[in-house]
């Protein structure tokens, strides 16, 4: 099946992307990438989701200051969606979704 070949795939970008703990500290420029679309995306990220580095206090997913999602997990979200969190596989670019995922990942200290 795909699916294993997917997560290999997932996996690859995370480490090209250094998303993992281990990775050298994330790109400035990215972060504020990652801090811009995720406010700005439609549906933006912030109207659900609370995360006090983008100055979101969505009341409907959970609070991502809270959760302290990895990249990865965020990556997988934002992918394939999850509950009634919708996929933004056809809104955004990998290379978008990356950004998101780094974001989040430091903003709420899970890259550390």
């Amino acid at each position: 099946m795909g699916g294993s070949n997917g997560a290999r795939r997932l996996a690859a970008a995370l480490w090209a992307a250094g998303a993992c703990a281990s990775a050298a500290a994330a790109d400035p420029a990215e972060l504020a990438r990652g801090k811009e679309l995720f406010t700005k995306i439609q549906p933006a990220c912030a109207v659900c989701h609370t995360l006090q580095a983008a100055g979101a206090e969505g009341q409907v997913g959970p609070v991502l200051d809270e959760l302290k999602p990895d990249a990865g997990r965020v990556l997988r979200a934002l992918k394939a969606g999850i509950g009634v969190m919708p996929s933004y596989a056809e809104r955004m670019s990998e290379k978008d979704m990356l950004a998101v995922a780094q974001f989040v990942a430091h903003a709420t200290g899970a890259a550390k």
